[in-house]
């Protein structure tokens, strides 16, 4: 078996273009994100898991045997593969800023791109440790690759080390979760798993057990065409009327921009159209779901009110339902999140118990019967081209991943 760093790895993963695509059809998105799935099975494979494979809709499958008579329950540990496409992806170059001093980091390729120790106050307790960037026209990819690099890295360590006890792990590297779709084809019954872990956290130490609920609202407003030159009490411009329902929308509460903590938000994300025909897409988070469904209610009283000015056209307006707070799900099985807490403090550092203002594969799987916290692994900025990440932090990902193993073995 031939051993590698983690930071070798996440060069090496960071280096590949995994970029998904909201509008593709297509399962997996972009067929890019399956050449870092076969590299994955493949490592995996060497590391001597002899299931590891990678299925047709872009999704890793492995598993670690247990090397012990416990029953103990099936653990799962999940990242994903592609990156945002906020960003660009493409030829990313890693930059490994070694001993790093606490001054502001220049990249190369875009002297205005500079991640300032103000800006990025988690870089203060990164004094002396090494920090990995792009160079400043990419992202860096660290979300979620410096998760998959961590899972590689304790997968290795589990094979290397048979004296360390442990049920049988499973591994789990998703396509598609940047754009909602994560686990939209995973195949449950295949994975095997009774509880599963995200490594897709940012700050050392965090263990997330609750995110925002979600849905999606596409407004669709019919307008009335007409010759600009003859429109005079005829024509009603769909474009407008789509521009007045954003102007509309809260500014100083209900918005990104202006809320944080447990507030929730009502967000346009997309905006199109003619004058015959515009579409709205917004995005509605909180983490209370009665919240939730009264931003609804106010974002489709604010559509009603500005149609009225619009009396010959006509609104719909649709929401979907895209996840839910996994805290719910989480909270009936308290051992999960406690084991990754006594994992973290076994490797040293002290738990932060904290919220996500967004939602991971973690969130689905949670309600699809696979109960999922997310552990850190050590991103910061993500979906920009300021993100980074620490080796170190990377590195006590992978131990806290060995030593759950070991807590779900003792406890059992």
């Amino acid at each position: 078996m031939q051993t590698q760093t983690i930071l070798e790895r996440f060069l090496r993963y960071v280096q590949i273009d995994t970029q998904s695509d909201p509008e593709s059809k297509t399962i997996p998105s972009t067929a890019k994100q399956k050449d870092l799935g076969k590299l994955l099975a493949d490592e995996l494979l060497g590391l001597g898991l002899s299931d590891a494979h990678l299925d047709t809709y872009g999704y890793v499958y492995a598993t670690i045997p247990a090397n012990t008579d416990k029953q103990v329950p099936v653990i799962c540990f999940c990242s994903h593969m592609d990156t945002s496409p906020d960003s660009s992806g493409k030829d990313v170059k890693p930059i490994v800023h070694r001993n790093y001093d606490g001054t502001d980091l220049v990249l190369p390729d875009d002297a205005t791109v500079v991640i300032r120790l103000a800006e990025h106050p988690d870089l203060a307790e990164q004094i002396g440790n090494d920090i990995v960037t792009a160079s400043g026209t990419t992202l860096l990819g660290a979300d979620n690759k410096a998760g998959i690099a961590a899972i590689m890295d304790a997968a290795q360590y589990l094979m290397q080390h048979p004296e360390i006890e442990h049920g049988t792990i499973k591994i789990l590297f998703t396509p598609d979760e940047e754009i909602g779709r994560g686990v939209d084809k995973v195949d449950l019954e295949k994975l095997g798993a009774d509880f599963a872990y995200t490594i897709d956290g940012e700050k050392l130490g965090t263990i997330e057990d609750e995110t925002f609920s979600a849905d999606g609202v596409l407004i669709t407003i019919h307008g009335v065409s007409a010759h600009p030159g003859f429109a005079k009490g005829k024509m009603e411009s769909a474009i407008k009327a789509a521009s007045d329902i954003i102007a509309a929308l809260p500014k100083d509460r209900l918005s990104p921009e202006t809320t944080e903590g447990k507030e929730g938000f009502v967000h346009p994300v997309a905006v199109s159209g003619t004058i015959e025909k515009a579409t709205v897409k917004l995005i509605i988070r909180d983490f209370v779901d009665e919240n939730l469904q009264a931003h609804g209610a106010e974002l489709k009283a604010i559509v009603d009110r500005i149609m009225q000015a619009y009396p010959n056209c006509s609104a719909e307006f649709v929401v979907t339902e895209q996840y839910r707070n996994m805290k719910k799900v989480l909270d009936t099985h308290p051992a999960v999140v406690a084991y990754a807490m006594e994992a973290i403090r076994r490797v040293g550092i002290e738990p932060i118990r904290n919220s996500i203002r967004g939602g991971t594969d973690g969130s689905r799987l949670s309600f699809m019967g696979l109960p999922c916290p997310n552990i850190f692994a050590g991103e910061h900025a993500f979906h920009s081209r300021y993100e980074w990440v620490s080796v170190q932090d990377m590195e006590k990902a992978a131990a806290t991943i060995v030593q759950l193993c070991q807590v779900w073995a003792e406890r059992s």
